[in-house]
């Protein structure tokens, strides 16, 4: 029965896959340090480790306690537009925290680590967004999750550390953060509906997103260790459909019955409009896009979700490093 490891366990997309594993028959053991997540999330028959992947002592200590077969790595602060504002923390947290789990696994020869990035990492004018494109990151967050790709390459080439890199978007469904003010429109849309607040949109809400179902990504990163040509390779997963995020704020008032004006303000630096191509990933991992769920069909089954656990309020970000330029809503 192999052991592996799940960083980001206690949150959204880490929860899901830790869930897959157990059903596939691994001893996985957690470690978060919930400040994103919940200890809720976590999988009763997880070890679960409250920690964070910046305290090498602890990560050293838990590769030698445990002899990780695997390594999903899913802890990151994914607030993409707030990495200008949190520069440090930033790369302190996912990048340099990303080495300290990296050295692990080289020196306890792990199997196999599986990456989770973002296509963040093409920044602008790249559409579709393939994996053979140059990646050009248009902000902290994507520049650090480039890195961690490039670095898993070099430990591949001296070390022979395999790896697989995903490269998901606007990954939404059951277990996300909905009190996240910084990230996650889906989850910010319906919270604020249920708080009876207007939506907040930055810029005219023509910006495009292919918003992706957890159910379509967390099964297929859990099971890349099991195919042999997925090793070394880096894939984009996700939904093929793209919509805008007025599009987006329709649908989300229509499932959850709910209607309020919509708050529009000032543009933000961000890309345009994303949405990647799955090919590749088709190919590997044999799936059929007919069995990918619809936005609307996401967005309910998370909406039912959300009605169980009701609002949540997340604090301010405490550590804003950069207040030029800063969205005035992101200010405290």
């Amino acid at each position: 029965m192999p052991t592996s490891l799940v960083t980001g366990g206690a949150g959204f997309i880490g929860a899901h896959v830790t869930n897959e594993l157990i059903t596939k028959g691994h001893n996985v053991v957690v470690l978060d340090d919930l400040s994103g997540g919940f200890e809720e999330n976590v999988h009763p028959n997880a070890i679960f480790i409250k920690g964070s992947i910046t305290d090498n002592s602890l990560v050293e200590k838990l590769f030698n306690e445990y002899k990780f077969d695997y390594v999903y790595h899913l802890a990151a602060y994914a607030a993409e537009g707030l990495s200008h504002f949190i520069r440090r923390f930033n790369y302190e947290n996912n990048l340099i925290g990303s080495i300290n789990l990296i050295n692990q696994s080289i020196l306890h020869k792990i199997k196999c680590f599986v990456f989770t990035s973002s296509i963040a990492v093409y920044g602008k004018g790249q559409l579709p967004m393939r994996e053979d494109m140059i990646p050009q990151p248009e902000d902290p967050y994507g520049v650090a999750k480039f890195a961690v790709e490039q670095d898993l390459k070099c430990a591949h080439e001296m070390f022979g550390l395999n790896s697989v890199i995903f490269r998901p978007h606007n990954v939404y469904g059951e277990y996300q953060n909905i009190g996240d003010r910084y990230r996650n429109v889906i989850g910010i849309f319906m919270n604020q509906l249920l708080q009876g607040k207007p939506l907040t949109v930055f810029g005219d809400g023509e910006q495009s997103r292919a918003f992706s179902y957890i159910e379509d990504v967390a099964p297929h990163i859990a099971n890349s260790v099991n195919i042999p040509e997925a090793y070394n390779e880096t894939f984009n997963i996700g939904g093929d459909n793209d919509y805008t995020v007025n599009e987006l704020a329709v649908t989300v008032q229509k499932v959850m019955g709910i209607s309020q004006d919509i708050n529009y303000q000032p543009a933000r630096n961000e890309v345009e409009h994303a949405y990647a191509d799955h090919s590749k990933a088709k190919r590997v991992f044999n799936l059929n896009e007919n069995d990918f769920v619809l936005l609307e069909n996401g967005v309910q089954k998370m909406a039912e979700w959300v009605d169980k656990v009701g609002s949540r309020e997340s604090d301010y970000f405490g550590e804003i490093e950069i207040e030029e330029n800063l969205p005035p809503i992101w200010k405290k």
